[in-house]
């Protein structure tokens, strides 16, 4: 985690060059009480199962951040959907070099993948009708890397007239970023570069690329938390970044404006209209959103920005505790200074942690002894506690796919490492175990870079293991079927 201290909270910093990371401020200095910042993160620690990072701008300065260990500031978050708002800056970019128009037709950008007879609804779509998810569509097209991604979307039946029918759809966003691609010659990724990361200052964003080498478009973009923040501070500044117009004004308020109507629910904050690839907010904001809570969220009433990396099921929870907490807390003139409010909120911030296990059983003596699996469609193999650093903390070795992957272990804290798992390749993980129970070790794996965690329960009995894990997040069960190991 990123060191918090009082001086920096209390430090009005310089404003920010290109390149540089946004100025702090204290909150108080821009209109914010501590203590109110200080309810809502320990409303989230306490009642909202995890926030990974939260930062909180107002009037262009940083007023609040932190980061649950083993989260940092300087780790890259994997962005899911708020990927689309990025892609939908990138059309608007292109439409302002006159290389396309939001008014052309899809099919002028993929003649090769087009069907021989395309529909008149077909015929009538265009890069609009994709920007505002109202593709004339009923069903989401799929994404197989057995056919090129652009001819199974042209090949989905538009039984709707095109911009009549809203349908959140991340196969449209592909097709925008193929659209910008064949306009410029250029992914998505190396289009924003030059026009958008780099004046922003941010350094190394990755993006997926498709089979056909386009980068994913309506996900699979990451950065840091405060590059989140950037992204929305230019867009509350309607464009501009140190005097210098970036994006047009009039795209951003076109892009962020409602677009299209999405539902009628006055407490869903998915329900208050579509933009450009934005979502329209309860309380006149609008945000960039990804699964699993990664939030860009821009107030412009209350000349704020809001950036939040998790991995929450419930994304709506995150939102209300914003509106409950925080919103009232933006007061239209700087406060009081408040030295003592400052330094609680300094170490509420730099103590924040993810929740480990806790120890409460008496240890197994199981450590070395190797466990074989059955054929399973983890690809597990076998599983084996040995002793890792100092404290009595463990590690856990298992062979995966024929691959050994050991798993340091912390004892009451999060001990990085690097491991692949599933059909995640290998990246940086952080793990902490302990004995939940005489006969339970159970291990904790935060994949940091993204808002995935598994719980790993080792249950033994004699020569057998039953081996339980579940995923935080997931797009269907997070539950993986049990195994019973016996030990060799």
């Amino acid at each position: 985690m990123r060191p918090l201290s009082v001086v920096a909270l209390l430090v009005l910093a310089a404003p920010d060059a290109v390149g540089a990371d946004l100025p702090r401020s204290a909150p108080e200095a821009q209109g914010v009480s501590s203590q109110a910042v200080r309810a809502f993160v320990e409303a989230a620690d306490k009642d909202i199962d995890a926030l990974h990072s939260f930062m909180l701008v107002r009037h262009g300065h940083v007023i609040s951040e932190g980061w649950w260990a083993p989260y940092a500031a300087e780790t890259p978050h994997m962005l899911f959907s708020l990927s689309k708002s990025f892609t939908s800056t990138a059309v608007g970019l292109a439409a302002a070099e006159g290389k396309l128009s939001v008014d052309d037709p899809v099919l002028k950008f993929f003649p090769d993948d087009a069907p021989a007879e395309p529909s008149a609804n077909l015929k009538a779509m265009r890069l609009t009708d994709l920007l505002r998810m109202s593709t004339g569509q009923l069903a989401e097209p799929a994404r197989k890397a057995s056919e090129p991604w652009a001819k199974t979307f042209l090949a989905q039946p538009v039984p709707f007239k095109p911009g009549t029918h809203f349908l959140y759809n991340t196969s449209a966003t592909y097709m925008l970023s193929g659209a910008v691609q064949k306009a410029t010659g250029q992914t998505v990724l190396d289009y924003l570069k030059p026009r958008l990361f780099e004046p922003l200052g941010i350094a190394n964003p990755t993006w997926e690329l498709s089979p056909q080498g386009i980068s994913t478009g309506g996900y699979g973009l990451s950065v840091r938390t405060e590059d989140i923040a950037k992204f929305g501070q230019l867009y509350l500044q309607k464009g501009k970044w140190n005097g210098k117009q970036l994006v047009p004004e009039a795209w951003v308020e076109a892009a962020t404006a409602r677009q299209t109507s999405n539902g009628s629910n006055p407490k869903s904050d998915w329900d208050q209209g579509y933009g450009y690839q934005f979502w329209r907010c309860r309380n006149g904001g609008y945000r960039g959103d990804g699964a699993f809570g990664q939030y860009c969220i821009v107030l412009p009433e209350q000349d704020a920005v809001i950036a939040i990396t998790a991995g929450v099921r419930d994304m709506q929870a995150v939102l209300n505790l914003i509106w409950d907490k925080l919103l009232p807390a933006l007061k239209p003139a700087p406060l009081a200074a408040d030295e003592a409010a400052a330094e609680r909120l300094a170490r509420t911030l730099k103590a924040l942690s993810l929740r480990v296990p806790e120890g409460k059983g008496t240890p197994a003596k199981v450590a070395g002894k190797r466990y074989m699996f059955p054929a399973n469609d983890g690809k597990i193999e076998s599983a084996t506690l040995e002793p890792g650093g100092k404290d009595g903390e463990l590690a856990v070795l298992l062979r995966i796919g024929g691959a050994d992957r050991r798993i340091e272990c912390g004892a009451g804290k999060w001990q990085k490492g690097r491991t692949a798992w599933g059909r995640l390749p290998e990246q940086p993980i952080a793990a902490s175990g302990a004995w939940t129970a005489d006969d339970t070790f159970t291990a904790k794996i935060c994949f940091t870079e993204t808002p995935f965690a598994v719980t790993l329960r080792l249950k033994f009995n004699g020569d057998e293991v039953r081996c339980e894990s579940e995923w935080n997040v997931g797009f269907g069960s997070t539950k993986e079927a049990a195994l019973v190991g016996k030990a060799e």
